[in-house]
């Protein structure tokens, strides 16, 4: 007997997934027998499961590992579901016939009775419900038996032809207002690109730099770049020669100690560096009058390489890796950490640290984040400390320009291309083009660009929570789908399509007489 499910419409019944759909699993042949791949059926592994519908795969099998191997092939509208890795849940509808791998739960619809598409957005309604019995082993795994015994709602199949269609029309509403929120968040950044370069070119503050200029003889108060420079050399060689000092200090020391351990490693004296090339300098936007094109390794004693030791997943210090840049500041919700005193003491932060990513996939090498004092932090290896002059450059101007078009141009330029990985080392960081400007403009450069930038990070915000509200809207639609309430109108006015001989009782029926004559034959 049938049992009527509370919650459920009463023209509506309850059963088992197990009940009415035929489950099995695919198989992997045997990769060292090479002819087992060179066939032409598709064989769907569960990363594919992408879309909802699958016509065809990556790879493709013989029919001779169908027959000597696990490989099944299963009919063109069965139902696939991930049920473990990375994939878990995820579900799509086979449009040709095809074979998977063990991963895949494969759900054969043998009836006309139950249509693959409602089959298909009741799985998707149960996804969570479906993971959430698959928890407590090692792993993740949502059974066959956990498919099996899974409830399932069985309305009239014209209801369920209905159900679909409202479904989908609703989906596509939804899809629509998707698209626009994501094209406007992709628009934003554009726009944020925008804002910075037209600040490194000068033109945010174009107003404001005119408004420094004597109303009688036209001159600027602001302090020229080239005298900035001259600065910043003063400043380069003093600190070489503080840390000259010292180590002469240290030197003594370790010699009065009786020289234990090594001797107390000489300081390098600044490299000097070339003027910019001239056809770097082509490449370049224009600068307005007393701003100049210099080495960002004029900025800077040395630049610093990270802590190459392992980390720990707990600890006292987190320590800051490529992953966590987001956005030119630093995420803070995915940490790794150390207890090595040494390590902490050589790679300890300060506040407004410029840390600049030397190794990652060849469209994210190069971006920069600023350290903000948020907690004590260290860095590590793949990520670049500059150790700029903070009272000669503004280490937020510093870490916009880095995450500027113009440095990212010249970053895809000059970094050496590996295996899914890019480099660009402290070497040729010192060696980028920096557009200097008095220390006062870098400064109002800042705010120009943060002004708008809180804009922009607002708007996207609210896309963020469009965005998440619109999934949670989807949800919510095939709550109310399976739970009869989309359709409710609908039944009042077909009453002959939802009783008598369409009524889900007699569909039930007609289902179980069709899986009788099957297995007696």
């Amino acid at each position: 007997m049938s049992k009527q499910h509370f919650g459920l419409p009463k023209l509506w019944v309850s059963t088992r997934l197990g009940k009415v759909i035929m489950w099995g699993s695919g198989g992997t042949p045997s990769r060292k027998i090479q002819k087992y791949f060179r066939g032409n059926i598709p064989w769907i592994k569960t990363g594919e499961l992408t879309q909802k519908y699958i016509y065809d795969s990556q790879e493709k099998i013989s029919s001779e590992a169908v027959e000597k191997t696990s490989a099944k092939v299963f009919p063109k509208d069965s139902i696939l579901i991930a049920m473990y890795g990375a994939s878990i849940g995820k579900i799509s509808i086979l449009k040709t016939k095809a074979s998977t791998n063990q991963a895949c739960a494969v759900g054969q619809i043998y009836t006309s009775y139950i249509y693959n598409e409602f089959l298909y957005y009741y799985l998707l309604s149960q996804k969570h419900e479906l993971i959430q019995k698959g928890q407590g082993g090692a792993q993740t795994n949502i059974s066959q038996g956990i498919i099996k015994n899974h409830d399932f709602c069985l309305p009239p199949l014209p209801e369920q032809h209905e159900i679909v269609r409202r479904i989908e029309a609703m989906f596509s509403e939804l899809d629509y207002a998707i698209a626009s929120l994501k094209k406007a968040r992709e628009q934003l950044k554009t726009y944020r690109q925008s804002v910075l370069k037209h600040a490194f070119e000068g033109k945010l503050t174009e107003k404001w730099r005119e408004q420094r200029r004597n109303a009688i003889n036209g001159v600027s108060d602001l302090e020229s770049a080239d005298k900035l420079l001259e600065k910043i050399k003063a400043e380069r060689q003093k600190r070489y020669e503080d840390q000259l000092k010292e180590w002469e200090k240290a030197v003594e020391k370790w010699e009065a100690d009786g020289k234990p351990g090594k001797k107390p490693k000489k300081p390098q004296e600044p490299k000097q560096l070339p003027n910019l090339e001239k056809e770097v300098l082509h490449k370049l936007p224009e600068l307005p009058n007393n701003w100049n094109w210099i080495r960002l390794g004029l900025l800077t004693l040395k630049v610093e390489y990270g802590t190459s030791k392992k980390s720990l997943p707990s600890g006292r210090i987190p320590v800051l890796r490529m992953g966590n840049i987001q956005n030119c500041i630093f995420d803070w919700s995915d940490l790794v950490f150390s207890n090595d005193d040494e390590e902490i003491q050589k790679y300890f932060l300060e506040k407004n640290d410029v840390l600049f990513n030397r190794t990652n996939s060849p469209e994210l090498v190069g971006k920069a984040a600023i350290y903000q004092g948020e907690r004590p932090a260290i860095f590590a290896g793949y990520l670049i400390r500059i150790n700029h002059f903070k009272n000669l450059v503004n280490s937020k101007y510093l870490n916009y320009f880095l995450n500027s078009f113009e440095a990212k141009r010249y970053g895809n330029e000059v970094k050496t291309d590996g295996v899914n990985q890019s480099n660009i080392n402290g070497e040729k960081l010192t060696k980028y083009p920096f557009p200097l400007a008095s220390f006062r403009e870098q400064n109002q450069i800042v705010q120009e660009i943060e002004q708008r930038l809180s804009v922009a990070d607002n708007l996207e915000k609210s896309i963020e929570t469009s965005l998440n509200k619109a999934e949670s809207l989807r949800q919510s639609i095939l709550k109310k789908a399976f739970e009869g309430k989309l359709t409710e109108d609908w039944r009042k006015n077909n009453p002959e399509l939802v009783t008598g001989e369409n009524s889900a009782e007699k569909l039930l029926e007609k289902i179980k007489e069709e899986q009788e004559t099957e297995n007696k034959s």
